[in-house]
């Protein structure tokens, strides 16, 4: 499973502060980040146990190749005329300024904490960057984590 978080601004999130973030809520998480001259591109958080660290990459729309991507969310939001917050959200993933991929193991043990993981590092990326995120399966949520549009 795949949670997006898509940023309207640039503002780097520190990995630290992430990291930080984390712990004071609970998560015995050990965080590996990676980057270049652009600052952090992608990095692993290992949970205790055992199981495959989750995956977090950091894409920006300036440096990488993400515009049709982005066009293709936008447009299938445009589909979703069933929903009053479709229009909202194809115009925040037009504006995102970076797109972070968040990538959930399949061979973690405890499905409960993975999920508290996903959803905080999701909500805390989105609050940070101006975004909203979408996970797989479920829908499009804002910072706060309440449930815009429901993937069927």
């Amino acid at each position: 499973m795949i949670t997006r978080i898509f940023g309207r601004t640039l503002t780097e999130v520190s990995p630290s502060a992430l990291a930080g973030h984390l712990h004071a809520a609970g998560l015995t998480v050990e965080p590996h980040f990676r980057g270049d001259d652009l600052g952090w591109t992608g990095g692993t958080l290992t949970l205790p146990g055992n199981g495959s660290p989750m995956q977090l990459e950091r894409f920006l729309t300036t440096e990488d190749e993400l515009r049709a991507d982005l066009n293709n969310y936008a447009a299938e939001l445009e589909t979703m005329d069933y929903n009053p917050n479709h229009v909202m959200l194809m115009q925040h993933v037009i504006q995102t300024q970076q797109l972070f991929a968040l990538r959930r193991p399949l061979d973690h043990s405890d499905e409960s904490v993975l999920e508290t993981l996903n959803t905080t590092v999701a909500q805390f990326l989105a609050k940070q960057t101006d975004g909203v995120y979408q996970i797989d399966g479920d829908g499009w949520f804002n910072a706060e984590g309440e449930l815009l549009l429901p993937e069927y």
